[in-house]
């Protein structure tokens, strides 16, 4: 199956900036995150997602894509790994020898921006109804502190690589069938790095890493519900030599809550009634995630009929809005009744009996016409 678009994948145009391409790649990362995505072929997306953005988030990358397609990148375009020139050194070291060379540097080219972390979070109902600040911890990684992120125990140990001097690849040369031609890989010796270390950080032990804990104080905005994220910026791994760290997204779990449901920003209430109330009316009080407000309830009521009160859902965490309450109404069937109930319903029975006659007739005139 022939590759996709990359424009197509992350949804951008061709003239999107670095920032659109950026925003694309993160929306969609933790869409398809493999962690946290419950679509199907989720992780495929996401492999693809990656290495859309890749390629378009490099500038050599994306100017190659867009004048070559796929083959521009040394990716087969119907899927397959090595590029279509495969046995030839990649198409990229082809257009380097015809145009000059030099032109594709194909060097280990990564963003120091740190990554992007993603975490679940289980909060109560009412915690999510009415907003409330979580305490977080966060294990990231980032910069050593003690070598800022060289890998090296002093200054002094820093050297410029020997074998590329500096430039983080290398020169080789390639018999073909059109002759000896050039390309260039990434430098065995600094592994694109330009540089070589002598005495290794005894703090990260020459990885310039290290893991740490970070907290933070998450304001949790009213109306989360199940599978929402929410963004906190700065606060995924640290970003290399300075740059700026990720982000953390947290997606909720919201524990259902004993008598309250939800209907998006709308909470919905199942209440009780007696067949009293329902014939004659009555004002009760009714609880709501604000608290108790009054309820009149009308007379001749129907059992399911819902009433509304308006304004005392939560808020839309997109909009502001805020829902409604509903109250939905349920008679209920007395059980074991004393003697003098009993006698009380048999004598409303007798004095109902015209009007049970007549819905009856109505009822059985469904079958019969």
């Amino acid at each position: 199956m022939a590759k996709r678009d990359y424009y197509d994948v992350l949804g951008i145009s061709k003239s999107a900036s670095q920032d659109e391409i950026k925003k694309a790649y993160r929306s969609l990362a933790k869409k398809y995150h493999p962690d946290v995505s419950k679509e199907k072929d989720a992780e495929a997306k996401f492999k693809e997602v990656q290495e859309a953005y890749d390629v378009l988030n490099d500038s050599n990358k994306k100017a190659q894509y867009d004048r070559f397609g796929h083959a521009g990148t040394g990716q087969d375009p119907f899927g397959g790994a090595g590029g279509g020139f495969g046995g030839f050194g990649g198409f990229d070291d082809i257009i380097s020898q015809f145009f000059g060379g030099g032109q594709t540097r194909r060097t280990r080219q990564t963003s120091n921006v740190g990554e992007d972390l993603n975490m679940r979070m289980t909060i109560d109902f009412m915690e999510a109804v009415l907003g409330t600040t979580k305490n977080v911890s966060v294990d990231i990684t980032q910069d050593c502190g003690h070598c800022h992120g060289s890998g090296a125990e002093s200054s002094k140990d820093v050297h410029t690589c020997s074998k590329c001097h500096g430039q983080g690849f290398v020169n080789v040369d390639q018999r073909t069938m059109f002759g000896t031609m050039r390309s260039q890989q990434v430098c065995p010796q600094c592994q694109g790095e330009g540089q070589t270390i002598d005495n290794k950080c005894h703090v990260c032990s020459g990885a310039g890493r290290v893991k740490t804990k970070k907290t933070v104080d998450v304001k949790v905005p009213a109306g989360v519900d199940n599978e929402m994220t929410l963004r906190v910026p700065g606060y995924g791994n640290g970003g290399r030599k300075g740059a700026e760290s990720g982000d953390l997204y947290i997606t909720f779990r919201v524990k259902p809550h004993k008598i309250f449901k939800r209907r998006g920003s709308d909470i919905i209430l199942d209440v009780p009634i007696t067949f009293t109330q329902a014939a004659l009316g009555d004002k009760i009080d009714i609880p709501t995630i604000y608290g108790e407000v009054e309820l009149t309830i009308p007379a001749g009521i129907q059992s399911g009929t819902e009433l509304k009160l308006k304004n005392k859902g939560t808020k839309d965490p997109r909009t502001g809005k805020t829902g409604d309450q509903h109250v939905i109404v349920n008679i209920e069937t007395p059980k074991n009744l004393s003697s003098e109930e009993k006698k009380l319903f048999e004598q409303l029975s007798k004095l109902d009996s015209p009007r049970k006659k007549s819905g009856w007739d109505k009822f059985k005139s469904f079958f019969t016409n």
